[in-house]
């Protein structure tokens, strides 16, 4: 009864052999390491910056807008896009916590009208086309001035009125309201929980950006925090808060999906003055209550992308001065990928450099030669319309790249891919299947002209097109903080 079985598993052994087998022990030369480079852009929902292209589109027209971005990425070498899913207590996503955006239905509350996710339609389309997803949300903000529509039913405004305060012509959640943390910190929680997202990505928005004439109004949560004893003086307490906030945001994340990554950019400047010869109109030390070095000295980040959008030539706040001193505050080696202005490009007052986004890509590469990273903002400056940004970025990503692995959230390679090439006349066809746990293949071929990186794509897509002059291939899987399998070299 027992040879039955034996047999079954001997024959698979030998199907799998005669399919796939890893370079070990293979006479042939191996190919070179696949480049890694964090490439990404911001997609802004707040007011329609970005997507959809205003409010109240059909689900179906909004899905083709989405589509094309996430091809236009694809097309100009990304692989990452930041994505707006909160921008004000709102929600681009179908949540019992938080109402839908009125930048995407034309209403606070009000569903969009065939019930789609737009976050869920957005980590499909990203994964399989090989570029992660990183959930963008603003914690604090609760109304942005360009809100039309009013607070619906179940946003903050009108759940946790006393615990947001006004700020000018903003609305704010405050951050020295347990409250209000508690609030963000469900939603963020549930972000993580249930979507396949590849990391959370907080911008700078903790305290607010200073106002003309407006003070923030948090005299009722620091007077609590006085009659229970509290020592601290207001602005070490508004910094104490923010410390807290993404110390316990660094740990929820990490509880629930140990892989995912944490993310923040924040204000490009740490403090006026710092480094030597830097200027700046903010402290957001004193004014954003965000002490930076501290969250990259505790190691509360995973990465971090400081908004460096200023000109390389810009004395006051040179972007040339401010990469390397950045790259250097980072005791705990996470990720540094600053934010770079490619909207730049696009104002009528010419740079003063030719190609001012090339050269900062270039100090970018010179000054992190291993695991470099960028976030371009925003995805407006990279459509058609920009054929400036679209022909640097061509030029300047020269092949698919793997985004830096995070060896700090796990070590582990996934199990390596089964992978088989059918011949055609024009082109041969590579077909896969990876393991579950696996995030991406990289593909590389060998042609007349060498090796070369052939594509990144999603570990399940199972099939890609190879040029018909390829002489050789290697496929590995990716898993989902960036570790490679052994290659698999597909037999012929």
């Amino acid at each position: 009864m027992r040879a039955r079985p034996l047999a079954l598993v001997a024959g698979l052994c030998l199907w799998l052999a005669s399919c796939a087998v890893t370079a070990r022990g293979q006479d042939r030369a191996a190919p070179p390491p696949i480049a890694r480079e964090f490439r990404a852009a911001w997609v802004a929902t707040v007011n329609n910056i970005d997507w959809p292209s205003r409010p109240g589109l059909s689900g179906a027209q909004a899905r083709a807008e989405l589509d094309a971005i996430v091809a236009r990425a694809a097309e100009l070498g990304l692989n990452a896009l930041v994505f707006q899913v909160r921008p004000a207590g709102d929600a681009f996503y179908r949540s019992e916590l938080e109402p839908w955006s009125e930048w995407l239905t034309g209403a606070q509350g009000r569903a969009p009208d065939d019930d789609w996710d737009p976050l869920a339609f957005a980590i499909e389309r990203c994964h399989r086309r090989g570029l992660q997803l990183h959930a963008w949300c603003n914690p604090y903000r609760a109304w942005h001035p360009s809100a039309k529509s009013k607070p619906s039913p179940d946003h903050v405004l009108a759940r946790l009125p006393d615990a947001c305060v006004r700020f000018g012509s903003l609305r704010w959640m405050d951050p020295g309201d347990e409250r209000a943390v508690e609030w963000t910190l469900a939603v963020l929680s549930d972000i993580v929980a249930r979507y396949d997202v590849d990391g959370l990505h907080l911008d700078d928005y903790f305290y607010p950006y200073p106002e003309q004439g407006a003070s923030f109004a948090d005299d009722a949560s620091y007077g609590r925090y006085r009659a229970r004893g509290g020592k601290l003086g207001r602005s070490d307490w508004r910094r104490a808060n923010v410390d807290r906030f993404v110390q316990r945001v660094h740990t929820a994340v990490h509880e629930i999906k140990p892989w995912v990554q944490f993310g923040i950019s924040p204000f490009g400047i740490a403090r006026p003055g710092v480094p030597k010869g830097i200027e700046a109109g903010i402290d957001q030390y004193e004014q954003l209550g965000a002490d930076v070095l501290r969250w990259l000295r505790e190691g509360w980040v995973d990465y971090l992308s400081p908004q460096l959008y200023w000109p390389i030539d810009q004395r006051p706040q040179s972007f040339a001065v401010l990469l390397p001193w950045w790259l250097e505050q980072n005791p705990r080696r996470r990720h540094v990928w600053p934010g770079l202005d490619a909207g730049r490009m696009l104002e009528r007052k010419p740079p003063s450099r030719r190609d001012e986004l090339a050269d900062q890509l270039g100090l970018l590469r010179a000054a992190l030669p291993r695991d470099p990273g960028f976030v371009l903002y925003s995805f407006r400056a990279l459509r058609d319309d920009a054929p400036h940004v679209g022909t640097t970025l061509r030029r300047e990503l020269r092949g698919p790249a793997l985004a830096p692995a995070t060896p700090w959230l796990g070590t582990v390679p996934p199990p390596p891919p089964v992978a088989r090439i059918e011949l055609g006349d024009r082109h041969h066809t590579l077909r896969w299947t990876a393991d579950g746990e696996a995030r991406f293949v990289a593909v590389q071929v060998r042609s007349d002209g060498g090796w070369r990186t052939h594509a990144v794509l999603g570990a399940h897509n199972g099939a890609e097109a190879l040029p018909a002059d390829t002489k050789a291939v290697v496929v590995y899987a990716v898993s989902r903080t960036g570790q490679l399998s052994e290659p698999v070299w597909p037999r012929w």
